[in-house]
This record gives structure tokens, sequence and C-alpha cells, in this order.
């Protein structure tokens, strides 16, 4: 079968960053046509405004040269717009008389700069700032004249007044507004950014509004409609762009602001796409380059026919300097959109920080002056974390320095523009021999597109090399038995086809036959790889509610879901306790009753006896047994949610789920905490609209309060939040490690991070189902992936 056609329209950074990841995925599969307006390869239109200043050169900003595109089998055609695409014949129509044909099409036509329908717009001297020929304009204008003005107080008109001023320029700023960039900037730090430009020579018209562009045959001012004037030689139109979509709706595809996309980046035409600036998706049209990558991103993987959830949508943010001042904005940061704000100024360093928080969760937040909180600040909002977290974070420091870098979990996104994270520059420095920022971004793109990251890059640079002269810790084995970690044993289990643990210390290497630390452990592991299958004949585990005490007797835990049980139950125990002569019936401070002293031939029959009351499932590590709940809705006045009911779903959900120790959950009705949520592995609580989820709690020897997961308000949500975290924790946790321990390892923010994706969630309870034989092995691939954070 022949290579599929594929033709894509726009040369940009969203189209062309769309190309590699397909070529990433499917190298082979399409034979790929580019067609682009501009007589230029790719390069990186947020460096521009570098290139206008003098600071740097075209082919500095170039990101895919000539020879990439032949390297790649890709013909390009640049300098060529396309001007007709026939949806019927399924080809496109160039304006140099080029006929392509195509089985798949991707638009990726951008935006336009708008020009403002001024009367003498059409004049000499008057330009936008768009793309490289709009820069060389510029520079010539400026060896002839001395005035500028540009018309637009946003990033795009301050990054262009800031390279006329390179240019020797007088230059004024005109805006609408009565701040300047006022889409990204609080008004208390618009006025300090103001400042700071004024003292590199800038001068500022606010709330002024144009009413002609003067001249005769060149521009030589502008007149506003409060009649005052002010000289040009040189106008720079900076107010905005807008998407290109005139040759989507001359075809036929429909169109709204933007071209219309679904969440797989399809417009209503089959086989057409579209990305990028051009694109409207669930009427948002986006400008900034991160959400067009991960457009990008979804699109590759639908058109190469791989699983994807498809495109959610993103947070708008924004890491910049304008001007050399460090700027970052992201989320929502408008007074008339949040209930309250955390401000901090500092006069002497010039910086300012808002921090926006709607109902107690983070929601937004601006910089200025020192952006190195930005990737942190930008985690928090993603996650709609408690604005708790802003205690939590202050004693670990600011972001671009090596204590916050340490801090921050394998899968921390370090540079959002390019979807790198901190264990991919780790990487990049380990397995490639990374020894600079500029390595670091040859290697992996960290920092390549807005540069706003480098900071944290080079901290991250700092830490791993340094880590690199650091010897290695010595590697803590299971026990004295083996040379083996609890990672090494983990993996050698799911490697392998041991029916026994037996047969795997065998051909382990262990020494004797194990002990009393390594024995359960290598039980558990075994069972996490193989199932109850696992389990060996000669097995002391008898079943999952009976447990082996110190003096060589059983306990057997009956099950009493939410700790709710009824006089038949009791009878029913009290006959077993009689007729056995049970020595010990004990009510534990976990909700639930356990029978002690039991022989370990009376256990089974007990639990023929006790039927429902006790589980038979063959257990291979620990369970949960009853979840404590409070008085409940009914009983409690303070109580907000049923956590009877929740508490019961809750045991109901988990009863099979075989744990490497012991696991405690409570529900508590309201925040009062009845049922020692706190104190709890996991503990929900209702709270007005829905729950909150804990995690992490300790009452044991070292005591630790369970730390805040999130809240949710739709209750299959939190069952299967809940259930996705103890079976991560499951998955991943060494045998014998607490839940407060594991968390403390881990850390919250990648708790959060991972459980917060929807794909990764899904593939943790769908294992649960099959672990808890809620649906059949063949349906799903139950083998534990590799763990997440390593």
């Amino acid at each position: 079968m022949g290579k599929q056609k594929l033709v894509l329209i726009g040369n940009g950074m969203a189209g062309v960053r769309c190309i590699e990841e397909i070529l990433a995925i499917a190298p082979d599969r399409f034979d790929i046509t580019i067609f682009g307006s501009e007589p230029h390869p790719n390069y990186n239109r947020i460096m521009l405004s570098k290139v206008l200043q003098g600071s740097t050169t075209v082919n500095d900003i170039t990101m895919n040269d000539w020879q990439w595109y032949q390297d790649k089998g890709i013909t390009l055609y640049a300098g060529d717009s396309v001007v007709h695409i026939d949806t019927a014949k399924r080809k496109v129509v160039s304006e140099k008389g080029k006929i392509v044909a195509y089985d798949q099409l991707i638009l990726a036509t951008g935006s336009l700069p708008f020009m403002l329908p001024l009367p003498g717009a059409d004049k000499p001297g008057v330009t936008a700032f768009r793309d490289i020929k709009d820069c060389n304009k510029m520079v010539e204008a400026s060896k002839k004249y001395k005035k500028a003005v540009v018309i637009g107080g946003g990033l795009l008109g301050l990054e262009a007044a800031r390279g006329l001023l390179n240019l020797g320029m007088d230059v004024h700023v005109v805006h609408i507004f009565h701040h300047l960039m006022e889409r990204q900037l609080s008004p208390t730090s618009a006025g300090m950014l103001r400042r700071e430009l004024e003292k590199q020579g800038m001068k500022f018209l606010l709330e002024k509004q144009t009413e002609k562009i003067l001249g005769k045959k060149r521009v030589e001012g502008l007149l506003f409609k409060d009649g005052s004037k002010v000289e040009a030689d040189l106008i720079v139109i900076a107010v905005g762009v807008r998407p290109n979509i005139k040759l989507a709706a001359d075809s036929g595809i429909e169109t709204n602001r933007a071209i219309m996309v679904n969440d797989y980046m399809e417009t209503s035409v089959p086989g057409v796409y579209a990305v990028g600036e051009c694109a409207e998706h669930r009427n948002t049209v986006y400008g900034l380059v991160a959400p067009l990558y991960e457009q990008g991103k979804v699109l590759a993987k639908k058109i190469c026919d791989v699983e994807t959830e498809g495109y959610q949508g993103s947070i708008l943010y924004s890491q910049l300097k304008v001007s050399g001042v460090e700027v970052f904005s992201a989320g929502e940061i408008r007074d008339s959109e949040i209930t309250t704000s955390l401000k901090v100024i500092d006069g002497i360093k010039n910086t300012y920080k808002k921090i926006a928080v709607r109902n107690n969760k983070i929601v937004g937040a601006v910089l200025f002056g020192d952006s190195s909180e930005g990737n942190k600040l930008l985690g928090y909002i993603k996650q709609q974390a408690d604005v708790s977290v802003l205690e939590e974070a202050s004693a670990v420091g600011g972001g671009g320095d090596e204590a916050y870098a340490a801090s921050l979990a394998l899968t921390a996104t370090v540079c959002s523009c390019n979807g790198v994270t901190k264990g991919g520059i780790l990487d990049a420095v380990r397995d490639n021999g990374c020894a600079t920022v500029e390595d670091i971004r040859a290697c992996t793109r960290a920092s390549s597109t807005c540069g706003g990251c480098k900071p944290l890059v080079s901290a991250m640079l700092q830490l791993a090399l340094q880590s690199q002269d650091t010897p290695a810790a010595p590697k803590e084995t299971v026990c004295g038995c083996t040379t083996h970690s609890h990672d090494e044993l983990r993996d050698a289990m799911r490697s392998a086809s041991f029916k026994t643990a037996n047969e795997a210390m065998h051909a382990l290497g262990w020494k004797a036959d194990g002990c009393a630390i390594c024995r359960p452990a290598m039980q558990y592991y075994l069972g996490q790889a193989r199932g109850a299958a696992a389990e060996e004949a000669e097995s002391k585990f008898l079943d999952s509610a009976a447990s082996l005490l110190a003096d060589g007797t059983y306990a057997i835990t009956p099950r009493m879901y939410g700790g709710v049980t009824n006089a038949e139950q009791l009878r029913l125990l009290a006959d077993v306790i009689d007729k056995y002569h049970v020595p010990v019936v004990k009510l534990t401070g976990g909700a639930h009753l356990d029978l002690l002293g039991i022989a370990e031939e009376q256990v089974g029959a007990i639990g023929a006896e006790m039927g429902h009351l006790a589980s038979t499932t063959p257990s291979y590590g620990r369970k949960i047994t009853t979840v404590a709940t409070c008085s409940g809705k009914d009983y409690d006045r303070s109580a907000m949610q049923d956590s009877i009911r929740m508490g019961i779903l809750l045991e109901q959900r988990l009863e099979h789920m075989q744990l490497p120790t012991g696991v405690s959950a409570a529900v508590s009705a309201s925040p009062l905490h009845r049922a020692g949520t706190l104190a709890k592995d996991l503990g929900l609580v209702g709270v007005p609209g829905g729950w909150e989820i804990y995690v992490g709690g300790s009452a044991g020897t070292k005591l630790r309060q369970a730390e805040l997961f999130c809240t949710e308000a739709n209750e299959e949500n939190v069952l299967d939040l809940a259930t996705a975290f103890l079976q991560w924790y499951r998955e991943e946790a060494n045998f014998g490690e607490t839940t407060s321990q594991w968390v403390e390892r881990i850390g919250i923010t990648q708790l959060r991070e991972q459980l917060f994706n929807l794909t990764t969630r899904m593939e943790l309870l769908r294992r649960w189902q099959v672990e808890s034989r809620l649906i059949e092995p063949q349906q799903v691939n139950s083998q534990p992936t590799a763990a997440l954070v390593r």
C-alpha cells in the first residue's frame, strides 16, 4: 500500500510542529507537502522582536532549515500561498498554479495583523509587525527617519517599540486603554512596567483614540479624537491579530471567528483538519504557542490512528520578557473574576506578585520583575489547588533556584511551550551528556520557544550536574536474604513467570528460605504480577478475613460495611463466638470488631459459618477492613453529606484490593472530622457542594496529618479518585510502606498531576476492575505499567 498524501497549508510554528509529531509516530506513513506564504523555512515568530532589536539574526530564529525538509522527504513550496481547496476532489491549488492532491489536509493558516481602518493607513511609512518582511521594513525606515509611533500597548506593540529604540528612533506608544498589557497585567503591575520602560526611553500616550493618520505623500503624524497630535515618520500598527480563515470559508469549511474544530481538530469537512491560531475549539481561539503545540500532538495521534482522548482546551498563560523585564501571567487575573488575592509588592527589587483566588482555589497569577515562580504557580492553577499550598510552598523558595528545582517531581513540566519535564532534562544530562543550557535546548527544545523557562532549566542543569558528582546512595535491599531492592524484586516478578515464591527465590539467588521480612514481600509482589493463582499450596495465608497473630493464633475481622451492622449480624457473631469459644472479642478504634485468638484449624469453619461477613478471597497482601464513618446525615446536625452511604460504597469498592500494608479509611459527614479522617490513609470529608479527599494520614508510631488532595462535587468521581489513588499506591509502593511514607516520597503535586490526568486515572481503574474480577482480564492489559514515577 502506497503512502497517504498529507498536505499542510501554513509553514508556521503550529503546523510544522504538528508535522514533527506525525513523523515521530509514523515516519514512513505519509508523502508530505507544505505550502508557506513566506519565502522562508519555518522560524520562531516569537523571537522576531529580537531580530528587530538587533540581538539576533533570522538564521538564529530558524527552527527547521531547508536541509531539514529535504532530509524528511518533505516537499516545501515557500512563498506560494494556496488560493483554492477542492474538498470534493481532495486537491489544493496554489497562487503559482501548483495543483496537489491530498488524502489528509491540515489547515494551519495562522492569523493576520489587524490593521485599523484609519484614514491615511495606506500611506508609505505605515506597517504591521508580524513577519520578517515587516521587520526589514522597520529597519530600513530607521536608517532615514527618527520619529516612530507604535499603536498598541500590548506585548507585540511594546516589543516593536523596544526594537525601534534600539534602532535609534524616538518612540511613542499609543494605547486606547488606561494601562498597558491589560490582558496579562493588573493595573499595579502595568504601572510598574510603564515606569521601567519610561526609564528605557519609551514615551506613552494612554487612553488615546486615533482619528486619522496625517501626511501628504508619507506619514507625518497622528491626530487623536481629543484634538491632540503626535509627529511620526513611521507608524507601526500592533493592535492584535485576526484568524486567517478566508481560504477555509471560501472552500465551504465551517467557520465562526476561526475554523470550527472538535476535540480531535477535525473541521466540518472529512479529511480536513485545522490547528493553531486559525482554529476555534469550544468557542476559544488560542494565540499562545503552548496550546497550539498541544493541539498539534492531539492531531498527530488522530491522523496516525493512535488512541487519544482529544484536546480538552488549555489554561491561557504567558511567560516572557518585555524589554528585558520578566513578566508572567496565567489564568483569571481580573478582580471581577475572583473573590480575593494575595499581593506582594517589593519596591526595592521592583517586583510584584498577585495570586488570584476564587472559592479558596488558586485560579490565576501575575508576576512582574521576577517570573521564577511561574511554572509552580501554573501547576497550581491547572490543579485548581487549594490556597493552603501557598503556605507549604513558602518554605521551599522561589521557582528558579536549585532548592525549588529539587522539590519538583520528575513529571513536573519545566518548559510548558514544548512539554518538557524535569525528568526529561535530567535524562538529557545523564544519557546525552548535556552540559550547558544550549545543549539541553538542542536535545529537548526546553527554553527554545519563548525562553521564559530558561532560569529554571539552568537550575535543573546545575542540579543534575551536582548529582553526577555525588556518590550514589547505598542500595537498600529488601532484607539480608537478598541483594535485590524492592524495585528490583517487583520488576523481576513482573518480567518473569514464577509460579511460587520458592521458585522465584531459587531463581533470584536467595539465601536459604527467606525470612519473616522477605517472604511476605515476595508473596505480595508475586501476587501483584500473577494474582490469586500465585498462592503457594504450603502458604499459611488462609483467607483475607484471617490474619496471623504474635502467638500463632489468628484474628478474624467480620465485614461490616461502613461500620454499620444489625441485629441479625450480631446474633450470628454471638453464636459463632459461643460455639468456638473465641477468647477475645474486641471493638477496635477503626470501627470494626476483631475476633482474636482463633486456632488455625478453626479458621475455615468459622469463616464458613460467618458467610458474607467473612471474605474468602485468597490474599497475598493486606486489605482494608471496615471504612469508619460518623453518625451520618440523619443523626449529626453538623452533617453536610451522607457519610454512611459514602462509607459503604467506598468499602464495597475497595474490599478486594490487595495492599502492601494495612490501610485505614474513614468518611466524615462534615469538616469536623468526627470519623477521624485526618489521621487515616484515605479520608473523605463532606463539605458544601461535595467532598474533600484527604490522603497520607497516619495514627501509627509516626503521627502525620493527611493532606488535602482535592475537592470534588460528583460522587462517582470521588470514588474513582479514591480508588485510583489506592490502586497506584498498591502498584508502586514498597511492601510495608505506608501511604504516609509513599505520599511524602512522591509528593502531593505529583499525585494530582497523575490522577487528574484522565487517561492515567482510567488505566488505573481498569486494572483495579480486572484485579477485583469486575471485568475479564482479556478486556484490558492487566499488567501494571512501568512505574509512573521513577
